[in-house]
């Protein structure tokens, strides 16, 4: 039996899935101070549901699958490590120079960000090497040393380290790691080079930053995860998911935390590739997963989840960047819990605040006072205040109405209907406009799309985000409200290993490409073997970075071949890049040279299936039909059919209006829509 976890915002999923596939899907309230309790809670409710206690339960499970906010939190909230910084003397402001770029060029009362890591923790180290990998001036160890007895005078709890060209010659950066172990051998490092051999400074050195500063707070974490997991009674494998869409083992991760950044979000296109393959013969997807807080766009292209190196913690330029590539996910606040206010000049908002779990929107009646999008659902008439969360929970109505009604409708002059519509308008907006700038901004027609509806708030309003867009087809998973949690049951151990070395078309090096090639292979055989793998269901993809001549930009290009022998090779690499340069820029150049800069090898090791089971049909949920007043702008209040999921035939096209309820999440459908139930147990609208 395995199980999936992802901690959201506002409420920790968890999928089960047994022996035979079927899966079972739990929720349970997210507790910001503790998220480890939130996991429990949700293994608690599970266990209560397969009639056994929780070492029981937790016992028979053979591997659980984690995904966690926890690292991106402590950054946005500043509970990282005090952290150095060291770097070649004369560069010490990597950090604060960035890249130069600025999202306002011209507006000067928007402060320059400071750096992560302040300048005085920044210490210059005496040694140089040049692009070539020569060095000009020998690493200076005395100094070093006294330099690194400043450091722990300083207090700092981590340390990272980026070296000028130490991806041409990395024995400097080396060198000082091991005067680290010996001076300081409690406080954990990074090795810019070792991390992120990546051309440029700014990208690695931040790179070092980040993943240093989590090392403590992260160690502390997984350590803790798997202790308390283990006196609960598990004895199986504990598993975290990564930004680049696997996961790795809780203790590999730990060496790495910078990849625990997106880990929980990055898992939504994954499920959303496998439903949008299923359920849809369009060539593309867009996932779109709504939480209690957040809105996380992605994309799936032809069957490929795109990437990104472009990954800021925060605004763009304002914030800081990982320099490590991830799924490409576009995120903004906006959830179930997003908060509802009227400015002074009576225009409505709608996020980015979010009420998260705690308090919790008004009708939780847990302490909220403002209203959120759900309270404006719940008076809209499209959730049961006595069915939430499978009737574990109860609504209060007269509360919601209460709030939006001295909230929103007084001070905008409209009923309450209007009001609470108005809310659920705008919040729509602004999941419209993120998903635009993943598609529309990047050349991308969302009407050629399906869009997959993920979260537990996710039914709403998909059905007007579809419409809005001109989608053809919406999807909502069975496993929707769980989406990244799904996700992860489909995911595999993972890992990724890259190499600097700069090679043209016009001055091609086939013994050495050939060589690093087959290096990265070495080290991904490594990980098979570390992780307890079969190398023979391994797969091992590589990948190159490359550029026209005189481009600033590279671009990833797959590769058909890890080994290169002869002309013709050599003419269908070129040949793929100038392909994958159209396809991207609608432009190519085949008269120009061509640089390949960077090099990557990406290992993957299916731990389990590489599809989802169904869902059990529940018989008290199956009976589950009825009506209800509903609001719906354009018509009014209109008595809606209210069904469950699984009482549905499956084929039957049916209109709008209607409600479809599950025990995780509502679904709206508006007069204009039509729906069905589809073989692989989604719900299917046609906007």
């Amino acid at each position: 039996m395995r199980i999936a976890c992802d901690t959201g915002g506002t409420f920790t999923d968890l999928i089960v899935e047994s022996d035979d596939g079927q899966i079972k899907m739990y929720k349970a309230a997210t507790v910001p101070q503790d998220p480890v309790q939130g996991m429990l809670d949700a293994a608690t409710v599970a266990a209560g549901d397969w009639k056994l206690s929780l070492p029981d339960f937790l016992g028979r499970c053979d591997l659980l699958i984690h995904g966690t906010t926890h690292a991106i939190n402590a950054i946005i909230t500043g509970r990282t490590a005090r952290t150095a910084f060291l770097t070649t003397a004369g560069h010490p402001d990597i950090l604060v120079l960035r890249e130069g770029g600025r999202a306002e060029p011209f507006n000067f009362h928007v402060p320059y960000p400071s750096p992560y890591i302040p300048r005085a923790l920044t210490f210059e180290i005496p040694e140089r090497i040049n692009a070539a990998g020569a060095i000009v001036t020998a690493l200076d160890e005395e100094a070093t040393g006294r330099i690194l007895d400043d450091v722990a005078a300083s207090g700092v709890e981590a340390i990272a380290v980026c070296l000028l060209w130490a991806i041409a010659n990395p024995v400097h950066e080396l060198r000082i790691g091991d005067m680290i172990r010996q001076r300081l051998p409690d406080v954990p490092f990074t090795l810019a080079h070792q991390l992120n051999p990546t051309l440029r400074e700014y990208r690695r050195a931040s790179a070092a930053a980040i993943d240093s500063s989590l090392k403590p707070l992260m160690g502390r974490y997984l350590s803790e995860l798997t202790s308390r997991l283990a006196s609960s009674g598990f004895k199986g494998r504990t598993l975290v998911l990564t930004s680049q869409g696997g996961m790795m083992d809780a203790a590999e991760l730990a060496k790495q935390p910078i990849h625990a950044i997106n880990s929980g979000p990055s898992m939504a296109p994954i499920a959303g590739r496998y439903y949008g393959a299923v359920d849809s013969k369009l060539p593309l997807a867009i996932v779109a997963d709504t939480g209690g807080t957040t809105y996380d766009v992605s994309l799936v292209r032809r069957g490929r989840i795109p990437k990104t190196r472009e990954t800021w913690i925060g605004k763009p330029y304002r914030g800081h960047m990982t320099g490590l590539p991830s799924i490409d996910i576009k995120s903004v606040g906006a959830g179930g819990g997003s908060i509802a206010r009227v400015d002074k000049g009576g225009l409505l908002h709608v996020g980015p605040q979010s009420a998260g779990s705690v308090p919790g929107p008004v009708c939780y009646a847990a302490g909220g006072t403002q209203p959120t999008l759900t309270d404006a659902c719940l008076v809209l008439g499209y959730l049961d205040p006595t069915f939430f969360l499978g009737g574990r929970m109860k609504l209060d109505p007269d509360a919601a109405r209460q709030a939006i009604e001295s909230t929103i409708a007084a001070p905008l002059k409209l009923d309450l209907y209007a009001a609470a519509a108005a809310i659920v308008e705008v919040a729509t907006e602004n999941m419209v406009q993120a998903i635009e700038e993943i598609t529309i901004n990047q050349g991308i027609d969302p009407s050629e799309a399906a869009l997959i509806g993920g979260g537990g708030a996710a039914g709403f309003n998909s059905v007007w985000i579809a419409r809005r867009l001109n989608c053809p087809l919406l999807i909502m998973p069975e496993t929707g409200a769980a989406l990244s949690a799904a996700g992860a049951l489909m995911s595999e151990l993972r890992d990724e290993y890259r190499e600097m070395f700069l090679v043209t078309s016009d001055a091609w090096n086939e013994p050495a490409v050939n060589s690093l090639l087959a290096k990265l292979r070495e080290r991904c055989v490594a990980f098979v073997d570390r992780a307890g793998a079969s190398l023979q269901q391994a797969r091992i993809e590589f990948a190159v970075e490359a550029r026209y001549a005189g481009q600033v930009w590279e671009i990833e290009l797959p590769l058909k071949h890890d080994h290169y022998a002869g002309e013709a090779d050599l003419a269908g690499l070129l040949e793929d890049f100038h392909a994958h340069h159209e396809d991207v820029f609608a432009v190519r150049d085949p008269s120009s040279v061509v640089e390949f800069v960077c090099w990557t090898a990406a290992v993957s090791c299916p731990l389990g299936r590489n599809d989802l089971g169904r869902m059990p049909a529940d018989p008290a949920a199956s009976r589950r039909s009825a009506s209800r007043q509903a609001f719906f702008a354009g018509s009014g209040i209109v008595e809606t059919p209210v069904f469950a999921l699984a009482s549905l035939p499956e084929g039957d096209v049916m209109r709008g209006p209607a409600i479809v309820e599950t025990p995780f999440t509502t679904i709206v459908i508006d007069p204009r829509a039509s729906f069905w139930h589809g073989p692989s147990g989604s719900l299917l609208i046609k906007p």
